[in-house]
């Protein structure tokens, strides 16, 4: 299993994050870096989200840019309003194009998405929050989350691949993760609340959770290690987990990072799978 970015638009200077785990016969998916678009500083240049302060007619452009080198129509993509929770929506063709031009007609208050409907690409937006892919091979259904720390410590991830579980009869032995650029420990550092928060909710795995870099800094958390252990507690195979271990603070070249780039950015869209029809 790698991760690795690839030129996907020679013209415009493309480049997307792809995971070598997923089979490229079943579904397309992408995580897109930050060069090859039209929008201005400070959303410069392939910002995908429509709720960051951008032209709306940039951000377009850039979604078509996008999914288009993937293979795939913008114009048909689905996209939530993600408000860092836990809700998850089930998504069929009659959702095709919500979220796609206007941020209003996105999924309402939903930080992850499935769909067993081949052609529908689904879109999540990040910029140091965790993307969450997710397959299913065997019933042909594909997922995304947003792994931000709220959502993390919710087990959103997880919850995912249940729902995913009740709507299409997924076994979790069966699916293929995978773990997204995001901000890493090397550059996450937490308060004394969040860092309670993890204790509780992963109570013996401090060690892989925490670390403290700095001999005078805080403690520094693993949103990486929290998903891919909540994975594993419901039975995703740790052999079928890919991780980027990409840190986008330090690579802020290639992604967008709220941190790095100082709380005004663009957002990468971070998660863009759809099944092949």
């Amino acid at each position: 299993m790698s991760f690795s970015l690839i030129e996907i638009d020679p013209v415009h200077r493309i480049y997307s994050g792809h995971f070598s785990s997923f089979p490229e016969d079943i579904a397309v998916h992408g995580v897109s870096c930050r060069r090859g678009g039209v929008s201005k500083s400070p959303w410069d240049s392939l910002d995908l989200g429509l709720h960051v302060g951008d032209d709306p007619a940039d951000v377009a452009e850039n979604r078509r840019r996008y999914l288009a080198a993937l293979g795939l129509d913008a114009s048909q993509l689905v996209t939530p309003e993600q408000v860092h929770g836990e809700a998850i929506q089930r998504v069929g063709r009659s959702d095709a194009g919500r979220g796609a031009l206007s941020y209003a007609d996105s999924i309402a208050k939903t930080d992850a998405l499935i769909t067993d409907e081949p052609g529908l690409p689904l879109l999540l937006c990040f910029a140091d929050c965790t993307p969450i892919l997710l397959l299913d091979p065997a019933h042909r259904a594909v997922g995304i989350a947003h792994g931000g720390w709220k959502g993390t410590v919710r087990r959103i991830a997880a919850k995912t691949v249940l729902r995913m579980q009740r709507e299409f009869g997924t076994r979790p032995e069966d699916v293929l993760a995978a773990i997204g650029p995001s901000i890493g420990p090397c550059c996450y550092e937490v308060g004394p609340e969040v860092e309670r928060q993890f204790q509780e909710a992963f109570s013996g795995h401090e060690a892989a959770l925490f670390s403290h870099p700095d001999a005078v800094g805080g403690t520094h958390l693993s949103l990486w290690a929290a998903n891919r252990l909540q994975l594993e507690e419901i039975g995703v195979l740790r052999e079928h987990i890919d991780e980027a271990r990409t840190c986008t603070a330090c690579h802020h070249e290639d992604f967008f990072s709220y941190r790095a780039d100082g709380g005004q950015t663009g957002r990468l869209g971070g998660a863009v799978i759809a099944l092949r029809s």
